[in-house]
């Protein structure tokens, strides 16, 4: 988990915008290792994983709001996938695991730029609300995809090197 953890914060110093025009929206695949330790370990090992990777970039960032972005982003992704995956241990599973937390990315994101950006940032409300359609949701959903993707092509190639033996599976 340790090296998970150190992975994410190393991800999460490379950014880049997805969406044209909307260049403070950055990109990081920090939440990956977060999912792939959720995936292995169960939901609170993959929100530790996520949590402390947010927190540790926020202080060597000073970036108080964006680590409480990526917090509540990181929660919304990883606990409702671990949790379906820990129950279903599927290809199935993740897949129906992963879009659930694609969904909770989305909400997680929009609530918490309802209440982060306009308290801490100065941000009008209805300045923010005229972003959700546009640019909030587009941005969060490709950002969810693209991590989805990541987590399956790089869980399958690493999970039995990280979990237990008696949880491993042969084949598929």
């Amino acid at each position: 988990m340790a090296l998970l953890c150190a992975i994410g914060v190393l991800l999460s110093f490379i950014e880049f915008p997805l969406l044209p025009g909307v260049t403070w929206l950055k990109y990081d695949a920090s939440a990956m290792p977060a999912m792939v330790c959720g995936f292995a370990y169960g939901p609170a090992g993959g929100l530790a994983v996520g949590v402390v990777g947010a927190v540790i970039h926020g202080i060597l960032m000073a970036d108080f709001t964006g680590a409480l972005m990526n917090i509540l982003v990181v929660v919304g992704f990883v606990a409702p996938a671990a949790l379906v995956y820990g129950r279903v241990r599927t290809f199935r599973g993740a897949l129906a695991g992963l879009a659930l937390g694609v969904v909770g990315v989305v909400a997680m994101a929009v609530v918490g730029n309802l209440l982060l950006t306009p308290s801490w940032l100065g941000v009008p409300l209805d300045a923010v609300v005229a972003l959700i359609v546009p640019v909030l949701i587009p941005f969060n959903l490709a950002k969810g995809v693209i991590n989805a993707v990541l987590t399956l092509v790089v869980y399958k190639s690493v999970s039995n090197l990280i979990t237990p033996r008696k949880d491993q599976v042969k084949g598929r």
